[in-house]
């Protein structure tokens, strides 16, 4: 046989020898990667794992998926990239390998930066819950909280940003053109022809802060009235300035001193009836 051939099918043989390998690396990767998705989608599902996502808001970020498929799904496509990294190996260095490695090992960090994000989210609405419920007697309660929710999951994004190393590039200049626009409003707005309606505007949300100010001093009086008057109500207090506590509603305590009014009652009472009993006699 001529050399040149055989040299020929030497090197086709060994190339099918390795597509034949990648390819049976890539169809046993993926069967095991959609069996393991599969399986953590099921075992999430069962410790309950869409419950917690649902009461702390997760849910809503998951589109058309479950929490617990979502996961699932991320965990196959995570397999999947570990089984293309084994099966393009075969071939030696080559630039899609040297493109699967450098997906890989940022995946590290796209992991933080999703559990950095899930923690911001529920910190957030944890502080949404109790602002709102504290101040639920006022009417900008639910604003601050409303605030609040809103700064707490901005820090989140930009400490996500900054874990997988895009936030100089996105965030920089966005938080530039939002520091713009507020400057260009304060001094076109507010410097300029605004001046009148902002007066009034000030002029109301000073007035507006008064008046809450004196519920809040209101509400706080009636509350330390009612504990006085709680108070007041389970106690008695003697003579002495020292209170005994009834053991029941409506029963005086046994060790409570009689005061000077009532011992007076009582002596005349005993007079009354001792007089009485004198006139009611035989007569002597």
């Amino acid at each position: 046989m001529n050399p040149t051939l055989q040299v020929l099918f030497s090197a086709l043989a060994y190339i099918g020898l390795k597509v034949l390998a990648c390819a049976a690396i890539l169809i046993i990767g993926w069967i095991i990667a959609k069996v393991i998705g599969n399986l953590v989608d099921k075992g999430l599902a069962k410790a309950r794992f869409n419950h917690l996502a649902q009461r702390t808001g997760m849910d809503r970020w998951t589109g058309r998926y479950t929490p617990s498929g979502l996961v699932g799904k991320l965990v196959y496509y995570a397999l999947l990239l570990f089984t293309f990294q084994l099966a393009f190996s075969v071939f030696g260095p080559n630039p899609i390998s040297n493109l699967i490695d450098t997906v890989i090992s940022w995946l590290p960090r796209l992991i933080v930066a999703c559990v950095i994000l899930v923690v911001a989210v529920a910190i957030a609405n944890a502080v949404f819950d109790v602002i709102t419920n504290a101040l639920s007697h006022f009417s900008y309660g639910r604003a601050v909280g409303r605030i609040a929710q809103v700064a707490i999951i901005a820090f989140g994004v930009i400490a996500a940003l900054n874990q997988i190393g895009v936030a100089t590039t996105i965030t920089m200049p966005v938080l530039i053109a939002v520091l713009g626009t507020i400057a260009g409003i304060l001094i076109v707005g507010v410097g300029g022809g605004l001046i009148g309606p902002m007066r009034q505007r000030w002029e109301r949300a000073l007035n507006k802060f008064e008046e809450e100010g004196t519920r809040v001093t209101d509400h706080l009086k009636t509350r330390a009235a009612e504990q006085r008057a709680a108070v007041d109500a389970g106690l008695t207090k003697d003579r002495g300035d020292t209170m005994v506590q009834a053991k029941y509603p409506g029963e005086k305590p046994a060790d409570r001193k009689p005061s000077a009014k009532e011992s007076a009652d009582k002596l005349t009472e005993k007079a009354s009836a001792l007089r009485n009993d004198m006139k009611s006699g035989p007569e002597l």
